[in-house]
C-alpha cells in the first residue's frame, strides 16, 4: 500500500518544488469547468503568480487584466484565444501574452488539455507604452546555445525591449548539462518542468526532479542544475526584468 504522507515537495523560506502528488484544485472566478491548480503565489511570499489549468469538457477563461499581466503556454492539447477582438487557435507549444487592460478568453478546449500561466503586477516605466498583447509559437523562435555550450540551448519567448517588467523562457539541457555555475542574483523564478528529469541544487539543498514539477526561486536562492536520464530536460520558466532593482 502507497504510505500517503511521501512527497517531493517541500517550501522553505525562499524556495520551492511543487510536485503533481500535492495538487489541491481551486476556484477562480471566470475560469470554469477546468481544474485549476495554484502552484506560486504571493501567499508563499512570491512577487508572481503560476497556475496549471487542466481542460475539462465546456472549459471557459476569461477575464480582464486589471494590475497584473497574464502568460499563458500551451503545454498540450488545443484551444481557442481570444484578447480583445483578436483571435487565435493555439496548440501545443504556442502561448499568448496577455498586458494589463485587456479582455482575454480562452475556450474551444479539447478535454486534458494544459496550460501553464505566469502573472506579475506591472510596473510602468517613465518614456515606455505599455507592452502590445502577442501571440507566439515557441517552435519558431530559436535557442541558441547559452554561454557558447552547446548542450545549453535558450528561447526567449518575450521581446528583450524595456516596456516588458517580466521575461518568459525556455531551457533545454541536453542529458549530463548543467549550469556552468552557481547563480546567485535578484531575479526571481517561477518554473515547470515539461521534459525530461534531472537535480536542482536550490541554496545548497538537493532536490530530484522531473516532467511535471514547478520550482519557485525568491531573490538570491542560490541554484544550480544537471539534466540525467535519456532525453534532454527542458522548463519553462518566469523571472522579473528590466526594472529598477530597489524602491530606496
Amino acid at each position: 500500500m502507497k504510505i500517503s504522507a511521501l512527497t517531493r515537495s517541500v517550501v522553505t523560506r525562499n524556495h520551492a518544488v511543487i510536485c503533481p502528488d500535492g495538487y489541491v484544485n481551486s476556484v477562480v472566478p471566470g475560469w470554469t469547468n477546468c481544474r485549476v491548480n495554484v502552484i506560486i503565489n504571493e501567499q508563499m511570499g512570491a512577487g508572481l503568480g503560476q497556475t496549471l489549468i487542466t481542460a475539462e469538457i465546456g472549459t471557459v477563461i476569461s477575464g480582464h487584466t486589471e494590475t497584473s499581466q497574464i502568460f499563458f503556454y500551451v503545454i498540450s492539447g488545443q484551444c481557442t484565444a481570444k484578447v480583445d477582438e483578436n483571435e487565435k487557435t493555439l496548440l501545443g507549444g504556442h502561448f499568448v501574452y496577455v498586458p494589463t487592460g485587456h479582455s482575454y478568453h480562452l475556450d474551444e478546449c479539447t478535454t486534458g488539455t494544459q496550460i501553464v500561466t505566469f502573472h506579475k503586477v506591472y510596473e510602468p516605466l517613465k518614456g515606455h507604452e505599455h507592452p502590445p498583447f502577442i501571440f507566439g509559437n515557441a517552435e519558431k523562435i530559436d535557442g541558441p546555445a547559452f554561454l557558447g555550450d552547446p548542450a545549453l540551448r535558450l528561447q526567449v519567448l518575450l521581446p528583450e525591449d524595456l516596456s516588458f517588467d517580466m521575461a518568459v523562457n525556455i531551457f533545454t539541457y541536453d542529458p549530463g548539462g548543467h549550469l556552468p555555475f552557481v547563480e546567485t542574483h535578484i531575479m526571481e523564478h517561477g518554473l515547470l518542468y515539461l521534459q525530461g528529469q534531472g537535480v536542482y541544487m536550490l541554496d545548497h539543498k538537493w532536490y530530484p526532479v522531473q516532467k511535471g514539477d514547478a520550482i519557485w526561486m525568491a531573490p538570491y536562492c542560490q541554484q544550480w542544475f544537471t539534466a540525467m536520464g535519456k532525453e534532454p530536460a527542458v522548463y519553462i520558466y518566469y523571472k522579473n526584468v528590466n526594472r529598477f532593482p530597489t524602491t530606496l
